[in-house]
């Protein structure tokens, strides 16, 4: 295959995803409109956690203490310090890049059992931190975040992000470009060099990269989207609490992962997508819907041991990145 036309494809499967995604928008009903911006902002954390864990090699249970500090940083700023919704949203960014840069200078001295191991500390102890400030986080209880706080002005015009309909949208340019992100990272020549890492780390240092250099940027890139997620995610709905800290919210964006198709950019979208309903219809029918969403699961997995796209991809499909 070409390179343009290998090209053509990736712009036809991505771009096509993310066209279907905004024209979605204007059929679906009001439950699952809103459904669907929690779908893309999650999607955008499953996307940073998967450069990492699908690129690079690197299995975080950690990602949460990321993911939160998106929404502390923005929240906070919002609700204590009166931020435009735009300053607050890029501190979260920044509160995700900065803490995944300071974990990573300590964490990625390990690898394998004992990184996963290292990060999940970090994010306990993260957690434990909104528990301790109980009376800046408020916790569990938690902040909620008030409709005009979550308003700005931009050219005269006021953008209310409690509005339907801009919200959805802003929830889609995150994740449009998030995807840019991603392809141009998985694209370029760093992106090889982290597969190249993923696949025989030695031997790529052998060749004379700076393998900590290359799995600091692409925890930093990680805990970037994953901040932004996180900012998106308090500023869409108004609500920062502990519960987005805690251990879970480190385990979903690996299922999210597993499930669309570990190392492909498409992957964790389609993942998140079929997570988050599997676990509603599941939940309609069963106080125990977990059980019945790994069962649902497992089948998955026995019929795309690689997730959906991964498993396309595998089947002869190789220029799917």
């Amino acid at each position: 295959m070409t390179p343009a036309l290998r090209a053509r494809r990736i712009l036809l499967l991505h771009g096509g995803l993310a066209l279907l995604l905004l024209l979605c928008q204007f059929v679906l009903p009001d439950y699952h409109h809103t459904n669907f911006v929690s779908i893309m902002v999650l999607a955008v954390y499953a996307l940073g956690y998967n450069l990492l864990v699908g690129y690079t090699g690197l299995l975080s249970l950690g990602h949460a203490m990321f993911f939160a500090a998106g929404l502390y940083g923005a929240g906070m700023g919002v609700h204590y310090f009166a931020w435009n919704p735009v300053v607050a949203f890029i501190a979260g960014a920044a509160a995700g890049l900065f803490l995944a840069v300071l974990v990573g200078l300590v964490a990625l001295r390990t690898s394998g059992v004992a990184f996963m191991i290292v990060t999940m500390m970090f994010a306990q102890a993260a957690f434990l931190t909104t528990l301790y400030f109980n009376d800046v986080t408020h916790g569990d209880e938690g902040l909620t975040l008030t409709q005009a706080a979550r308003s700005f002005a931009l050219f005269g015009t006021v953008i209310d992000l409690t509005n339907p309909a801009i919200r959805y949208n802003l929830a889609w340019l995150l994740l449009a470009g998030a995807l840019a992100v991603m392809l141009l990272v998985v694209l370029s020549p760093a992106g090889r060099v982290l597969i190249a890492i993923r696949e025989n780390e030695e031997r790529t240092r052998m060749l004379g990269y700076d393998v900590r250099r290359y799995k600091l940027a692409a925890l930093g890139v990680s805990g970037l989207l994953s901040g932004a997620a996180g900012a998106a995610y308090v500023l869409f709905f108004g609500y920062v609490g502990s519960s987005f800290a805690a251990i879970p919210y480190s385990i979903y964006p690996l299922l999210w992962v597993l499930l669309g198709g570990v190392g492909t950019v498409a992957g964790p979208v389609i993942g998140t997508l079929l997570m988050f309903y599997l676990i509603e219809i599941a939940r309609d029918y069963s106080s125990s819907y977990m059980i019945v969403v790994g069962a649902i699961l497992l089948v998955l997995v026995l019929f795309f041991p690689k997730g959906i796209i991964g498993s396309w991809r595998a089947r002869g499909q190789g220029w799917i990145p």
